[in-house]
């Protein structure tokens, strides 16, 4: 049975290794025409010959997703080579600011926070005026939870779980959807510079240990993002999900969810009796 995304065009940032690599491969191997995207041309092309050999289509556009003149050239590029875009995946991020917060170099430590907002937002910015007025489109963000000494990085997925939330109001009667995803401890290029560098092992010396036994395979990004571009759980925009969480048994309580303002960042406090 043809896959309901066939022929469809996504965009993945970060895609030339990591969660990226693997959505991008996930997706086309569902038929979707896949651009990824990244700085480093070498890592793009790799995973544009891994999707090719796999029977899929892709191309890849070397961007600094910071950039706003160059995320609008990618986008038309995209657009002209593969048509219009009708999934974002915000995957592209980093971290680099590892210390407690009087020990932090304030440039790192907001070159973080920079990135891992500022990407997301333009490449939202960049393709939802398309989505909206054609009435269709899907958007993936990467969020995290947050740990000690990583306070940039826990900042500004915050701040990208927040954007998703207020996203989800503002394109509601467009037919856009938007989520946010988060997913456990993986093998990444990140979680080694994380536990092997010299200020991972100096500031999060813990965490060898506390991740014995937790480390998930790259590939439950992959079929996350799938599931959440397929469109059989658009009743969760605005929610942030992982690859632990029964999709199905959330849309039937999405009423509750919507109630109780669970999967998102809320402010909730004593109920007046």
């Amino acid at each position: 049975m043809e896959s309901k995304l066939t022929g469809q065009t996504a965009i993945v940032t970060g895609g030339g290794r990591g969660f990226g690599r693997e959505i991008a491969r996930a997706l086309a191997k569902e038929g979707v025409k896949v651009a990824v995207v990244a700085r480093s041309a070498d890592q793009l092309a790799e995973t544009v010959s891994i999707i090719q050999s796999e029977g899929g289509r892709a191309i890849s556009v070397t961007a600094d997703v910071t950039d706003l003149s160059a995320v609008i050239k990618m986008v038309e590029q995209v657009e002209k080579e593969l048509g219009a875009v009708d999934i974002l995946v915000n995957n592209a991020g980093r971290l680099t600011s590892i210390a407690p917060v009087w020990e932090v170099n304030p440039d790192e430590w907001w070159r973080d926070v920079e990135v891992n907002i500022r990407s997301v937002f333009l490449c939202c910015h960049a393709v939802l005026k398309g989505m909206t007025q054609r009435k269709r489109g899907r958007i993936i963000n990467f969020t995290s939870s947050g740990m000690a000494n990583v306070s940039a990085y826990d900042c500004s997925k915050v701040a990208v779980t927040r954007f998703t939330d207020t996203l989800a109001q503002e394109t509601k009667e467009f037919g856009v959807s938007t989520f946010a995803i988060v997913v456990g401890p993986t093998y990444t290029e990140m979680t080694d510079y994380i536990i092997e560098s010299e200020v991972g092992r100096k500031w999060l010396s813990y965490l060898p240990k506390e991740l014995e036994g937790k480390w998930q395979p790259v590939e439950l990004a992959g079929t996350l993002a799938v599931a959440l571009a397929s469109g059989n759980y658009d009743a969760l925009t605005g929610r942030w999900v992982s690859p632990e969480d029964d999709l199905d048994e959330m849309v039937k309580r999405i009423e509750e969810i919507k109630k109780d303002y669970l999967y998102v960042w809320s402010f909730r406090g004593l109920k007046v009796e």
